[in-house]
């Protein structure tokens, strides 16, 4: 019986990693340009390697570095990557419906490795899923970000000063290329991103707030705001309907 548990977990793994192959080559680029853009920003390669094992979110991990160049305090970094990250509860939600009954560490453990690219391989998976598939997407994808990430680091060793401070310019250069895609498949997302924009200038040239606090107040406002604008405006269509 043992024998036959370890040999289906083992088998769930291997088909994890498999699925996971495209989201580990995805990473290496993006891993190693932030790799790249860390060393820029004043961040040590062993700074650099701790953020992608400790954080493991792009975006986030962006928006760091961002906000480290600007200055920004440790508390302010924490809350605008929480707001950031804040759909993970949902997506976390989501899979708990999908993943095999486990031990609570074992889910734990695996949740940590859950990001855009992982739930989706596993949301789209079917029939239930199970432990060793999730470590297995997981690991790679993981492994994938981690080591690639100091690979930049090291690659942005070597590279003439003047070509190191210009890679600040692909830091704002990346968030747009993430945002571009989203203007095309939501209108909401570009009144969102352009009233966050606006409320950061008030905010940061107007009241004087920190860039860092600006940062968060901005998005916080935004995003309560547009959401309830947008629930309105649906909502009155509907009964215009009726």
């Amino acid at each position: 019986m043992a024998t036959t548990i370890a040999t289906r977990n083992s088998s769930s793994f291997r088909n994890g990693l498999q699925a996971g192959v495209s989201i580990a080559i995805g990473y290496v680029p993006i891993a190693i340009t932030f790799g790249l853009l860390a060393k820029s920003a004043g961040l040590t390669v062993t700074e650099t390697v701790m953020m992608s094992l400790l954080v493991f979110a792009g975006a986030a991990q962006y928006m760091s570095l961002n906000m480290i160049v600007l200055g920004s305090g440790v508390f302010e970094i924490v809350m605008t990557t929480f707001i950031l990250n804040i759909r993970h509860f949902l997506m976390s939600a989501s899979l708990n419906e999908k993943v095999e009954e486990e031990k609570l560490w074992k889910k734990s453990l695996y949740s940590f490795g859950i990001t855009d690219e992982t739930f989706s391989v596993a949301a789209t998976k079917e029939g239930t899923i199970r432990t060793g598939y999730m470590f297995g997407v997981i690991f790679i994808s993981y492994s994938s970000w981690v080591v690639s990430s100091g690979i930049g680091h090291a690659i942005g060793s070597s590279l003439p000063d003047s070509l190191q401070e210009s890679m600040a310019v692909a830091l704002y250069a990346m968030f747009v290329g993430l945002l571009v895609p989203s203007f095309k498949k939501h209108r909401k997302v570009v009144v969102l991103a352009g009233i966050a924009a606006m409320l950061n200038t008030v905010f940061t040239l107007v009241l004087g707030i920190a860039p860092g606090w600006s940062i968060v107040l901005a998005t916080l406002v935004s995003a309560v705001g547009v959401e309830i604008t947008f629930r309105n405006v649906v909502e009155e269509g509907e009964k215009s309907h009726e």
